[in-house]
């Protein structure tokens, strides 16, 4: 995948100017090539700045790290510059002549891996924690990091092993017919494990929220304040609102801090038979925007005659699902929208210009004054049954709740062999299952991880980290 025995160069701050810059070397030849880089003459004292220039480019503040104690477990040295593309890219330039290579995106991280500076699971909170947009995501890409999910696996690894390793020693000395692990306790072993397991994956579904986020399409006939109600709760005017009716002719997406959750607001087009070909293209994207939205946001008028129930439908297609009040089983048309009563996707009703004094229908807010969109944020949470306040998930990521879930299907089946029959089932059976569920976590940490899926987690990384 990656050679680990020369030495690399990267820019490790982000693209364009700023005040600092920093260049990082990690390598045998980190300190050599740095060395050659600046003109300070004297031994750079381990974990000390030095205040130095690279010859005839900048001032530069040379630290060095020697191995195993840096971030790589290899020696390496960082050069902190003026954040000039120029300067920066110059001293890149000098320390590949010199014998560095350009490092790929994440080496530097995976270094930090293979050295056993960090597990995989580790290594990719580095890569979630970079990409953090709100404070819960942070924080918990950081407890990761410090190794919460570390320890849970390994308090249920540790409790995996001895069990193990009793079973296996019953199995290779069968002749002395002896028990290293009595038959009748194999059962209440796994289920201790069980537990565990269980209670890890149980803030699973709010896990993954808090790092993917969620969807939240604005949905309705045209002119009943769709875009306004987006650009208000965006806080910017990121959609064009104007009193012609169709004027957002495709998806307009931003990015939001809800109550710690990161939510996609996707304003669409508004529903309706479409008068042309580029709107027809806006109504049908707005569809495909439903399909996969956690949460729709019917945005309604005093225009709207639509009965306030639980689910819209556009030319017969589902929209909705849950809202905030509801008519059981009353059915009206307006401008090719219809709503009816169902339970097919969770929505809200929004009664937009609540400003104008007209009928309350629904959450009731005003785009223009602001007026009702605390209220909206809330019913959002709510209507999402996320309450991510009081305790963080332990175990966010896709990958690893996967994993997870393959070793408790391991561990059910182990335990069914070991009661079955009485407990009469060779112990060859309930081990089969039991290193099924360690090989598991094995690939949780990184243990037992194969060269592509270690290429596909670090090719997500950013240069120089």
């Amino acid at each position: 995948m990656f050679s680990t025995s020369d030495t690399i160069v990267a820019i490790a701050t982000p693209p364009g100017r700023g005040a600092i810059g920093v260049i990082r070397l990690s390598g045998p030849e980190a300190l050599s090539i740095a060395r050659r880089l600046i003109t300070h003459r004297g031994e750079l004292e381990p974990r000390r700045a030095t205040f130095t220039r690279t010859c005839a480019v900048d001032h530069v503040v040379a630290t060095y790290f020697p191995a195993p104690h840096s971030y790589t477990g290899e020696d390496v040295v960082e050069l902190s510059a003026h954040g000039s593309p120029v300067v920066l890219r110059a001293i890149v330039e000098r320390a590949t002549a010199c014998g560095a290579r350009l490092a790929e995106p994440g080496e530097f991280t995976f270094r930090a891996f293979l050295n056993g500076r960090i597990d995989l699971m580790q290594a990719e909170a580095v890569a979630d924690l970079i990409d953090a947009v709100t404070p819960l995501q942070a924080r918990a890409a950081f407890d990761q990091l410090e190794g919460t999910l570390t320890r849970a696996i390994a308090e249920i690894d540790d409790l995996l092993f001895d069990l193990i390793a009793g079973l296996e020693a019953s199995v290779d000395f069968p002749d002395e017919g002896y028990h290293f692990v009595p038959t009748e306790t194999i059962g209440g072993r796994i289920d201790a494990v069980l537990e565990k397991m269980r209670a890890l994956l149980r803030s699973a579904a709010s896990g993954r929220l808090v790092r993917e986020g969620l969807q939240v399409a604005i949905v309705g006939r045209p002119n009943v304040g769709k875009s306004s109600l987006f650009n208000a709760l965006v806080g910017s005017a990121r959609a064009i609102v104007t009193d012609v009716p169709g004027t957002t002719r495709d998806l307009v997406t931003e990015v939001i801090d809800l109550d710690g959750l990161r939510v996609t607001l996707i304003d669409t087009a508004g529903l309706r038979d479409a008068v042309d070909l580029v709107e027809a293209e806006g109504v049908a994207r707005s569809m495909g925007a439903l399909d996969v939205a956690d949460l729709v946001l019917v945005v309604v008028d005093e225009e709207s005659d639509a009965e306030i129930s639980h689910v819209c439908r556009v030319n017969d297609k589902p929209i909705g699902g849950r809202s905030a009040a509801g008519s059981a089983g009353q059915v009206s048309r307006r401008g090719g929208v219809a709503v009816e009563t169902t339970s097919e996707r969770r929505h809200l009703v929004v009664q937009n210009k609540s400003d104008l004094g007209r009928s309350s229908r629904g959450i009731t807010v005003s785009a223009r004054t602001g007026a009702g969109l605390d209220d909206l944020r809330a019913a959002i949470a709510d209507a999402l049954d996320i309450d991510l306040r009081r305790d963080r998930p332990d175990i966010t990521n896709v990958r690893h709740i996967a994993l997870v879930e393959r070793a408790h299907a391991a561990l059910v089946r182990a335990r069914a062999a070991a009661i079955a029959d009485g407990g009469a089932m060779p112990e060859e059976f309930v081990l089969a299952d039991l290193q099924d569920a360690r090989a598991a976590l094995e690939e949780v940490t990184g243990r037992r991880a194969p060269e592509d899926l270690l290429a596909h987690i670090f090719s997500r990384f950013c240069i120089g980290k």
